[in-house]
């Protein structure tokens, strides 16, 4: 559930619980990355063998989605698929809540999405070109186009708020009605449900940023077709 709990106060700004098991997941995700790749080796530990193999897995899905560019979008939507993993698993831990279970938490994320998807396609084809495709077919389009961009953030945000709070929820009531005596299925059932809201809520940023990336391509490719 959405937690509104000051911790301590910084100046005017009340740091609330959800910021500081944010930043404790941001400091334990970094501090575990350097950990586990300042010796890496060309004859790999089963460690490395593990963090190669995850790598690889998400390179390969983005590649499916946008190939030839996973290079490029791999430390971005990677580093989002790992946070929201944590993000969302942290809440099974006794006192804790899922820092996704808060809309603050998750219309951050969507910011980052909605900044990252002008960002690649300014990258990809310019500025005044990308700029440029909000008026096509026709100018008259271009409010609607604004509207999609704010509508399908917002919905990010709010989608992966309700689910996480939800899930979260429903884990509690369960408890409360049956006590511990089932404890593994709820717990089960809230590991699959968290890691398949990570899985979507990056993949849908994938997909956004995929859009931008290949609409900038197909307007670089008429050009290149108009001017050999």
């Amino acid at each position: 559930m959405e937690s509104i709990n000051i911790v301590f106060q910084w100046g005017p700004i009340g740091i609330t619980s959800t910021v500081v098991t944010t930043w404790l997941l941001i400091a334990l995700i970094g501090l575990s990355a350097w950990l586990a790749t300042r010796r890496l080796s060309l004859d790999p530990s089963r460690l490395q063998t593990v963090l190669e193999g995850a790598v690889l897995t998400i390179e390969d899905a983005i590649e499916q989605v946008l190939p030839g560019q996973a290079r490029l979008i791999l430390p971005f939507v990677g580093s989002l698929w790992i946070f929201l993993a944590f993000a969302n698993l942290v809440g099974i831990i006794p006192g804790l809540n899922s820092p996704t279970a808060d809309l603050s938490t998750t219309a951050g994320l969507a910011l980052l999405v909605f900044l990252s998807v002008h960002w690649y396609g300014i990258r990809s084809g310019g500025l005044l070109a990308y700029l440029g495709h909000y008026l096509k077919p026709s100018p008259i389009m271009l409010p609607f186009h604004i509207v999609s961009e704010i509508s399908r953030t917002v919905a990010l945000a709010v989608r992966l708020f309700g689910n996480i709070m939800s899930l979260e929820s429903a884990a509690l009531l369960v408890l409360v009605v049956a006590g511990f005596l089932a404890p593994v299925p709820v717990l089960m059932l809230h590991i699959v449900e968290a890691l398949v809201q990570a899985y979507i809520f990056g993949m849908l940023a994938l997909v956004y940023i995929s859009g931008s990336i290949q609409s900038q391509q197909e307007v670089l490719d008429k050009k290149t077709g108009e001017h050999p």
